[in-house]
């Protein structure tokens, strides 16, 4: 059999290193209180003891036929014999599954595909589905698998999740497959379905069930759990949609990667041959932990969303976006790596009609450290010539020999606490030596490379190049003088108190954020005025963030913070012994 994940990143423990929150903290938690997250299936036993009927529902990648074995050994040691029921006997056959989900898989593409309309019920055969019939003579029933919920059994429901980085994990070992396929396929072709259909689908089902789960279960642990009650996690959820949070981040090696981030963050594995991404708030694939009595269990960030979006984002943010969280914050690290790729993002109204998606990526780059006279790559040479280009582009990578790309790529010299404009359809790129805060609105797969330095992924094969939909989507006018007119910003003091100034880093007007930058000594109090605000403290050691309902964070260097807009306001207090910057981001 094959292991269940393949990754050098540490499974999150059951419970928090006591080193953990020293410095930039992996972990960042959120308490629930006392006595609300317990950690065996023993108690888990004990609590659906006495139920008639258990619906035990969950995502994609949870290890369900372990739970069963585990589960019903624990049921067994207290007496209890249940009959169980599962629920890929209602799942329609791989061939009407593949039928069903080839609209949204773009054909051969190996990365784009177009977000589904399907929903769960949708894999299920009606028929096959009311034939799971409990047996009501038995002492206890329990249906289990995805979808669980369908089936209408009534009884206590039981939902497993799982942090998508860890699904990527166990899709890279082969121990996971896409919804309703019986065997798995390779990690990259897996994932492109999962982010258009499987994640998309059971996260409209979960959205659906959040109100009634009686027991949340963290199913990332082989052969251990942590699990609450849904009460305690809805309760949670709503504290920190009027307070503030931290996701969980996670990091990811890359062909051009950097050793940044392998040296400042020392609670990451170091076995590893470097750090290209921070997922720092990349929320579609990030969780929220929780913790009780030092004991963690980890939920998609999704579930606030689901549960309390409105007083995350505000009203007029949610009006116009839903559940769709929209602020992304990521590093990219190539301190002693390579060049990131040519590439360009699509237009808003291009990434809508091709796949589907709400938002697309209005991107910029706000340097955190450099060295070595390290550029970044924005916009074109003003005497640039598209036809050319493209030729230069298809030549290039056709027969696998080098661009010039001073011929036609402008670069700007790289200074700490910049911030570089990279609105949708900009020819961009980080040179090496750079520890990049990207900020950007949510979507981040969709990057359309043009000449990626004849380097290869950390497979030993060529990445993408999509240079037609590059050319659809690039704006020929950021060129010559003025990019460093119209990308870079440039900073505007807006306001200032007695030992603390603001300063205004104007985005583009294509940018539906905005970036703001504080100085500060002492503190600032900072009202959030009905908007979601993101923070990333980016000098100094750490500051404290006290919300208006009584939550207070530590805040380290590098790390970022949410505040929701329901907060009202919050203070932060520079805790560093010397002046602090932290960034501010909102949608305008």
């Amino acid at each position: 059999m094959n292991k269940l994940r393949q990754t050098m990143q540490y499974l999150l423990p059951v419970e928090k290193p006591g080193t953990a929150g020293e410095d930039y903290d992996i972990y960042p938690v959120h308490d629930l209180g006392r006595g609300k997250i317990h950690c065996d299936y023993a108690s888990l036993a004990r609590k659906i003891a006495g139920e008639k009927r258990v619906v035990v529902d969950g995502f994609i990648g949870v290890d369900f036929g372990r739970f069963t074995r585990e589960l019903n050994k624990a049921l067994t040691a207290i007496g209890v014999h249940a009959n169980w029921w599962n629920m890929n006997a209602a799942m329609r056959s791989p061939g009407e599954i593949e039928e069903l989900v080839a609209p949204f898989l773009g054909g051969d593409d190996p990365i784009f595909g177009f977000r589904t309309s399907l929903e769960l019920s949708d894999f299920l055969d009606p028929e096959k589905l009311r034939r799971i019939v409990s047996d009501d003579e038995a002492e206890m029933n329990i249906l289990i698998g995805i979808g669980a919920s369908l089936a209408d059994w009534g009884g206590t429901l039981v939902y497993i999740d799982i942090p998508k980085n860890e699904i990527q994990f166990r899709a890279r070992a082969g121990s996971v497959t896409n919804l309703g396929v019986p065997v798995s396929d390779v990690p990259k072709k897996m994932y492109k379905r999962f982010y258009f259909v499987d994640w998309v689908v059971l996260n409209r089902h979960k959205r659906n069930i959040l109100p009634r789960i009686d027991v949340i279960v963290d199913g990332q642990r082989d052969g251990e759990i942590t699990w609450a009650s849904g009460d305690d996690l809805r309760a949670g959820l709503d504290r920190l949609a009027c307070n503030a949070f931290r996701v969980r981040p996670w990091f990811e090696p890359g062909a051009w990667g950097g050793q940044w981030i392998r040296e400042h963050i020392r609670m990451l594995p170091h076995d590893v041959p470097n750090y290209a991404w921070s997922f720092e708030l990349i929320v579609p694939e990030n969780g929220i932990i929780f913790s009780s009595d030092g004991r963690m269990l980890e939920v998609s960030f999704d579930m606030l969303m689901f549960r309390a979006g409105r007083n995350v984002v505000g009203n007029e943010c949610y009006e116009e976006y839903g559940d769709e969280f929209p602020i992304r914050m990521d590093y990219l690290d190539n301190f002693d790596g390579r060049n990131l790729s040519i590439q360009c993002h699509p237009r808003r109204e291009y990434i809508r009609k091709n796949f589907g998606e709400v938002l697309t990526q209005e991107e910029t780059y706000y340097i955190l450290d450099t060295k070595d006279d390290a550029v970044v790559y924005l916009g074109f040479q003003e005497d640039v010539d598209p036809v050319e280009f493209e030729r230069a582009l298809t030549g290039s990578h056709r027969s696998g020999t080098e661009l010039d790309v001073a011929r036609y790529v402008h670069a700007e010299p790289s200074a700490r606490h910049e911030l570089y404009l990279i609105p949708p359809g900009t020819l961009h790129s980080s040179g090496r030596n750079n520890l990049v805060l990207e900020i950007s609105t949510t979507p981040y797969i969709f990057t359309f490379k043009m000449y990626d330095w004849l380097s290869l992924d950390l497979d030993g094969r060529p990445r993408p190049i999509n240079v037609r939909r590059a050319m659809e989507n690039l704006c020929f006018d950021r060129k010559g003088d003025a990019v460093k007119r119209d990308l870079v910003a440039h900073p505007c003091l807006v306001e200032s108190g007695a030992d603390w100034e603001m300063w205004h880093l104007q985005t583009h007007p294509d940018h539906s954020y905005d970036v703001y930058r504080y100085k500060l000594k002492s503190s600032v109090e900072v009202r959030t005025e009905g908007k979601c605000h993101v923070l990333n403290l980016v000098e100094g050691e750490s500051a404290e963030v006290l919300t208006a309902g009584g939550s207070r964070f530590c805040l380290h260097y590098a790390e970022t913070l949410v505040v929701s807009a329901a907060a009202g306001s919050y203070r932060v207090v520079n805790t560093s012994g010397r002046e602090i910057m932290f960034v501010k981001v909102f949608m305008k």
